[in-house]
């Protein structure tokens, strides 16, 4: 029987799903397609996200021939026989599209047999690969094609190829039945098809239920809508279980995210505000550890990046806990919106005329670096607000070392006054 993904399979570009990056309307990809200008190009993406599906209808929707290739399963000796029909097919007026699925699997040798035919344009070559093309393919072919990245689909875009599935397949499924499948198969239609084959042939009725999809994925379905109530209530027992200091609780919310398929640049992100937020000044490498972490989740996606995240809830969680500086740019803003907006004061005003130092820009102004110190007794804020207090570091961490600073700068700026 022939599987689903394969009886879905889109017969022209309007059913695509996906790649809006590059066939959306006005996008690279897309335009080379309407105006028939094709040229060699690389397809790289993960697996399941409709490269081979792409190669075919771009061949179909240019009038090509279209001739597949598998890496694994051809030689130096299939690419010639290949390349004569199609240098043939050229003389004769006719395009040939010559599609590698996993071209990164062929050795240089095989590579360079494509190379005259490409440069000659006797063929279009589309070469299909899950693996980084600067490392994988000969040089002097990469200088002649085309490389287009394709992302992971989505949870809503793997959803709308389920619902053609459940036509397919004769059954109905709730949309947080859908939902879980996209999230379990992790952006690859093909694993998500298989999941909704397996789990259409084991329902017992009309309809895929809970209990049917954990039998067939052999483990729990943690049904979680990520717009709704829920997403929220367990990034807030998150956030909590941080600024609690409770590693072991910060853990088992975040496998409980992580689990339920949350997308990891969120988590990366509500973590960069928490280490902002609930520890600031008390460990100033808390910022610097959150954001190599989001750097690290960005750059090898899941499951790998699931234990940098890991990593930084336990840091933040174990970190200092300072508050300070969050109240602090509150307690200022608090005070620019309900006090009167007074001008810079003149001596800290730049002059870079001499009509503006005559009006008296920058009288008065004491350069830090000229005192013992560097320090002066210097007022910065506007009269009517001289001498307030934003930042009252606490006691905890770093900011303890901080509050001793600024208790001499305040003692020096106190007794010059």
């Amino acid at each position: 029987m022939t599987p689903l993904a394969e009886q879905l399979r889109p017969q022209q570009l309007s059913d695509y799903v996906g790649q809006e990056h590059v066939l959306g309307p006005g996008k690279p990809l897309r335009m080379q397609i309407e105006r028939d200008e094709l040229t060699s190009m690389i397809l790289w993406g993960p697996p399941g996200v409709g490269k081979t599906t792409l190669a075919t209808l771009i061949a179909r929707g240019s009038h090509c021939e279209f001739v597949p290739f598998s890496a694994v399963l051809s030689g130096i000796k299939e690419i010639k026989t290949v390349m004569a029909d199609s240098e043939r097919g050229k003389r004769l007026g006719r395009k040939t599209v010559v599609f590698v699925d996993e071209i990164h699997r062929f050795n240089k040798a095989q590579q360079d047999a494509f190379l005259p035919y490409v440069e000659r344009g006797d063929i279009v070559l589309i070469g299909a690969t899950t693996e980084n093309p600067s490392f994988e393919i000969i040089s002097a072919l990469l200088s002649r094609c085309r490389v287009y990245a394709l992302r992971s689909l989505n949870v809503t875009e793997v959803v709308t190829l389920l619902q053609r599935g459940l036509e397919r397949v004769h059954k109905t499924a709730e949309q947080d039945i859908l939902e879980q499948i996209a999230i379990y198969a992790n952006g690859d239609a093909r694993t998500a098809f298989n999941i909704l084959e397996s789990a259409a042939s084991a329902a017992q009725g009309p309809e895929i239920t809970t209990g049917t999809l954990e039998s067939c994925i052999n483990r729990k379905v943690l049904l979680y809508d990520k717009s709704g109530e829920e997403h929220y209530n367990l990034v807030s027992a998150l956030h909590k279980s941080i600024r609690s200091s409770d590693a072991d609780a910060a853990l088992y919310w975040l496998a409980r995210m992580l689990e339920s398929g949350e997308d990891r640049m969120y988590l990366a992100r509500r973590m960069v505000r928490m280490a902002v937020e609930d520890i600031g000044c008390a460990d100033p490498r808390a910022l610097e550890q959150a954001m190599a972490v989001q750097q690290a989740v960005h750059f090898l996606g899941s499951p790998e990046g699931d234990q940098a995240l890991a990593q930084l809830a336990i840091y933040l969680a174990v970190s200092p806990k300072s508050d300070a500086a969050y109240a602090a740019l509150n307690a200022a803003r608090a005070l620019v919106q309900t006090s009167h907006a007074e001008p810079v004061p003149m001596h800290l005003r730049n002059a870079p005329t001499k009509a503006m130092k005559e009006w008296g820009y920058g009288d008065g102004y004491r350069h830090a670096h000229q005192f013992e110190g560097a320090l002066t007794d210097m007022e910065c804020l506007p009269p009517s607000v001289a001498g307030t207090v934003f930042y009252q570091p606490s006691d905890r961490g770093a900011e303890k070392r901080i509050a001793e600073r600024l208790a001499e700068i305040r003692k020096v700026r106190g007794g010059a006054d």
